[in-house]
């Protein structure tokens, strides 16, 4: 059975992949200190479904390519806003072509 991760989509912008930002926490072997470890993988997207912001699961696969090791398996919650829904563009004032 393949190991699955989860984590939150950080970057789409290549055709048919993603990079998912998996945050684990950790403690410190001899100072019992608990920390935040982040990690990025690639992911193959087929569909291109996937959005920046997207908290999705992934899996482990056979090397895809280079770097990519890992498939989408499911997308778990969309972000609430998109990159192109930011606050800056929902609040800006309509222009005369949108007026029409």
């Amino acid at each position: 059975m393949a190991k699955t991760l989860t984590g939150i989509v950080v970057s789409n912008k290549t055709d048919k992949t993603i990079v998912v930002s998996v945050v684990t926490h950790k403690n410190h072997p001899l100072y019992r200190k608990s920390y935040v470890s982040t990690k990025r993988f690639m992911a193959h997207d087929e569909k291109n479904e996937a959005q920046q912001g997207d908290t999705v699961i992934i899996s482990e696969t056979r090397p895809l390519s280079a770097r990519k090791r890992h498939t989408l398996d499911k997308i778990v919650e969309r972000a609430a806003i998109r990159q192109e829904e930011s606050v800056e563009a929902i609040t800006a004032e309509p222009t005369e072509e949108t007026k029409e």
